[in-house]
């Protein structure tokens, strides 16, 4: 299934399935319990990210080249921060760069995301797929300077500011892919690959993040999890970092989910 979210004509919200062939189709029900298909052509106005989260958790470092271009060791477990849901945006809709709480290094991070469908609590690896109701492509959007020099050690500020998670175009159940770390990954900017690579590069496959963000902790149904980002970052280009300016244009790829572009703007400065 290819599931979308999207608001119609009368700005009401619905999910839609995406058919093979012709135009998709309304949902009635919750994707995260009881629906059905309908055969009724969705009114599809604007399309939307393809969930609302309950919560948004990332994983950095989680690829072995990214973290040997940021000259960092590999990490013994995952490494965890929080995006605020605020941060959530939708396919098409602009990344805006801090104006009030100013950035000038702002960097794209195409990441595969994974939405937990069904709630679990000390998952094992071995069931933990079972958990997924569907990948769907983001964009861990950072502030560098404040997730590094300005965040008092914590990400959470530099990777929370309004519109700094895209997600989208749709999500697609795993039925519908080769597996979660066998997908090609890339992000354009402005037409330009500048991350071109693939899951299997991983740290902590799919499956391990599942188990080690459910250890202890409930794992809530809803909750979209973002597993990090090839190589390929602004922060790391040469001769000089690669950061975001208004006017961009950035788009990320995954294999079997499609791709999800977002253009560059700044935040308007009025309060």
């Amino acid at each position: 299934m290819k599931f979308i979210r999207y608001t119609d004509s009368a700005g009401r919200i619905h999910y839609g399935a995406e058919q093979p062939t012709g135009p998709a189709l309304r949902i009635d029900g919750d994707i995260f319990g009881a629906y059905r298909v309908t055969g009724e052509r969705a009114d599809v106005a604007k399309l939307l990210a393809p969930v609302a989260p309950v919560q948004i958790l990332g994983i950095g470092l989680n690829y072995r080249h990214h973290a040997e271009e940021s000259k960092m060791k590999i990490p013994e477990q995952p490494v965890l921060f929080m995006k605020s849901l605020n941060a959530l945006q939708n396919p098409g809709d602009a990344i805006l760069i801090p104006t009030f709480l100013a950035s000038d290094e702002v960097d794209y991070e195409c990441e595969l995301a994974v939405v937990i469908g069904k709630t679990g609590k000390n998952i094992p690896r071995a069931k933990a797929l079972e958990h997924v109701l569907g990948l769907t492509c983001a964009n861990d959007v950072s502030a560098r300077d404040w997730q590094i020099k300005r965040g008092g050690s914590q990400w959470c500020r530099g990777k929370s500011f309004d519109t700094f998670c895209p997600l989208g175009p749709r999500l697609v159940t795993l039925d519908e892919v080769s597996g979660p770390n066998s997908l090609k990954i890339a992000t354009h900017l402005n037409g330009v690959a500048v991350q071109d690579w693939t899951t299997s590069d991983m740290i902590f496959d799919v499956a391990t993040l599942i188990e080690f963000l459910s250890g202890s902790t409930t794992l809530v149904a809803g909750t979209v999890i973002l597993t990090g980002t090839p190589h390929g970052v602004g922060m790391a280009a040469k001769p000089a970092p690669r950061w975001l300016r208004p006017g961009d244009e950035v788009t990320v790829e995954i294999e079997g989910i499609g791709r999800l572009t977002n253009p560059v703007a700044l935040e308007p400065s009025a309060r």
